[in-house]
């Protein structure tokens, strides 16, 4: 696997840690093709029962990477293809995963790394966590399903409120919402997740896996539509002619009213 994602697999839990740590673990084109690789991988490693993603400190995922994306574009094209080779649906990150992911939330979780959060089964969140969907400040549309599942994890308001500001919510102001199930000390974060892990990993696998599924199917068949609505307009939105360069141009400013907010 590339160094931009480690992969450690102990006693039935496949640890996959984003590895950029300079760019905040920021979604290079390289890194989401690595991600998806390593998710088919171990989603089809039959030792393997429960996934745990995570970031290499000081963040989780600051989102796509806005230098590429200023410049190329690869990494927002990639994003956007079909992550199960043109077959699944294009709302996922990764490949379709039958076992339980758990998100294990080590620092900032930005606009596409909050997508990835929200693609986790449940997450656990770091002391220094911190959750902002900047979209709208990056001149970007989700694609991953963002639209449909941050309502779902902190309700209707706070998920509008979230979006349209572009404001962070810390560690503990996202498990008052609901969108993390616990928050940890930084360094008992990783032992606390592979403990919820190791009991899930310990449980009968055909009904943990049944019972995942069904929760899914229930949730497709209550806002299926709701990710075929975001696919659409992310798609208008590019074809109406998305500018890397104006993303470029803004791309200090997206940075430092970032970190203003993460380190207040």
């Amino acid at each position: 696997m590339s160094d931009v994602l480690l992969v450690e697999r102990s006693d039935g839990v496949a640890t996959l840690t984003l590895n950029r740590p300079a760019s905040r673990n920021a979604l290079s084109a390289e890194l989401i093709a690595a991600l998806r690789t390593a998710m088919a991988e171990v989603g089809a490693d039959d030792a393997v029962r429960v996934v745990v993603l995570t970031g290499a400190d000081p963040a989780f995922c600051a989102g796509l990477d806005l230098k590429q994306l200023g410049s190329s574009g690869e990494n927002l094209s990639l994003g956007a293809t079909s992550a199960d080779g043109g077959g699944g649906p294009a709302h996922l990150p990764w490949p379709t995963l039958t076992k339980p992911l758990i998100g294990a939330v080590n620092g900032v979780a930005v606009t596409g790394g909050l997508e990835l959060a929200l693609n986790c089964d449940l997450l656990v969140a770091s002391e220094r966590a911190r959750f902002a969907d900047t979209h709208a400040r990056v001149g970007v549309l989700p694609g991953w399903g963002l639209s449909v599942l941050l309502p779902l994890a902190v309700g209707r308001g706070t998920a509008r409120r979230m979006s349209l500001t572009g404001d962070f919510l810390d560690a503990h102001q996202a498990a008052a919402v609901g969108l993390v199930t616990q928050v940890v000390p930084h360094e008992e974060l990783l032992p606390t997740v592979h403990a919820i892990a190791a009991t899930i990993a310990g449980n009968q696998q055909d009904a943990v896996r049944e019972l995942l599924a069904s929760y899914r199917r229930i949730e497709e068949a209550q806002v299926g539509e709701g990710f075929a609505i975001e696919a659409a307009t992310s798609r208008d939105w590019l074809a109406r002619g998305f500018d890397p360069a104006r993303v470029e141009e803004r791309r200090a400013a997206i940075r430092d009213r970032g970190r203003a907010q993460t380190t207040a």
